[in-house]
């Protein structure tokens, strides 16, 4: 029996350590390339952490549920998801308010625990999206695309999965923010190492509660970051089918009350198209916007400060808006 060369078991000992250290380690393999000089296919071993989410969420049925798991997959949904839609998307993407260092860096690593992948990463990607909304450039535009690769596809894709860094040359002076998007699964496994030790202590603590390690990590952890990157990417695949259009933007993106509900105000995105400044997205009073209360409470705190509204002339009396009456 043939045993490999030497340096052929060295290169493929390479091989399956650079496959692996792509999981967890971003700066790996091609991301640095120019966006359209990668192959137009799924990466299937980037792919395999996020497909098996999902496969994991099926363990419920043999974990059982309880009101505190689903407590606690709720908050986690809702801390998370404001993380993203607002820093990752008013702030970090759009700077339509100012905060310190250090609450940068702390909701950067909120918005990496939503396997949502680094804040530069996320920025860059949507800055290339308002800037080709719809057109053929835009990665994830159901109009030029399809429902599948608007809502997840492009992002499994090896070009979609590299990003424009000179589109974030403002969010790359911060080293903090360079490392957390390089080892932007760090956090969400932290977050699952601890839903699974609350699980334990409250099973010793407090059984009554009727939950465990394994049924606060599966509900906790997987269910809820499965249900928040789902409805964030309706953002992407519903919000520019399905809705009303009060302004004319160039592109086709809607108003829709029920996206604006799950992602915490994200889905007045016809709103935000027209005027992409403003903290606010819902820009009248019945347009719940949940994401700009919180951001509000926190300016009260302190933590953040100078939000940008919409002026009332872009709002209510643009060229470019269609329903004169509303």
């Amino acid at each position: 029996m043939n045993t490999p060369a030497p340096h052929q078991s060295v290169r493929l000992f390479s091989t399956i350590l650079d496959r692996l250290t792509r999981w967890y380690d971003r700066g790996r393999g091609n991301v640095s390339v120019v966006p359209e000089h990668l192959p137009d296919r799924i990466d299937w071993g980037r792919s395999l952490p996020f497909l098996l989410m999902h496969v994991v969420c099926l363990a419920a049925f043999w974990t059982g549920v309880s009101p505190v798991a689903i407590l606690v997959a709720v908050i986690a949904y809702v801390v998370r998801m404001f993380a993203i839609t607002g820093f990752y998307h008013r702030y970090f993407s759009h700077r339509s308010f100012k905060t310190s260092r250090p609450a940068q860096f702390v909701f950067a690593v909120l918005g990496a625990a939503a396997v949502q992948r680094g804040p530069i990463w996320w920025a860059a990607h949507h800055r290339h999206h308002h800037a080709h909304s719809d057109q053929k450039d835009d990665v994830h535009s159901p109009v030029q695309h399809g429902f599948w690769r608007a809502h997840l596809g492009w992002f499994l894709n090896i070009k979609g999965f590299a990003p424009d860094y000179g589109l974030v040359k403002d969010l790359m002076r911060y080293p903090e923010l360079r490392w957390l998007d390089r080892f932007d699964l760090v956090m969400p496994v932290l977050l699952g190492v601890g839903m699974f030790a609350l699980g334990v202590l409250l099973e010793h603590s407090a059984p009554q509660l009727g939950t465990n390690g394994w049924q606060m990590l599966v509900w906790g952890f997987f269910i809820s970051t499965v249900v928040c990157s789902h409805a964030t990417y309706t953002i992407n695949s519903l919000s520019h089918v399905f809705g009303s259009q009060r302004y004319r933007t160039g592109d086709t993106s809607r108003n829709n009350w029920l996206l604006a509900l799950i992602t915490l105000g994200e889905g007045w995105h016809n709103n935000h198209h027209h005027y992409p400044n403003s903290t606010r997205q819902g820009f009248y009073w019945w347009e719940y916007d949940i994401t700009f209360y919180m951001l509000k409470v926190l300016s009260w705190c302190g933590i953040i400060r100078d939000l940008k509204p919409v002026p009332v002339a872009v709002r209510d009396h643009s060229p470019r808006r269609i329903d004169r009456g509303a």
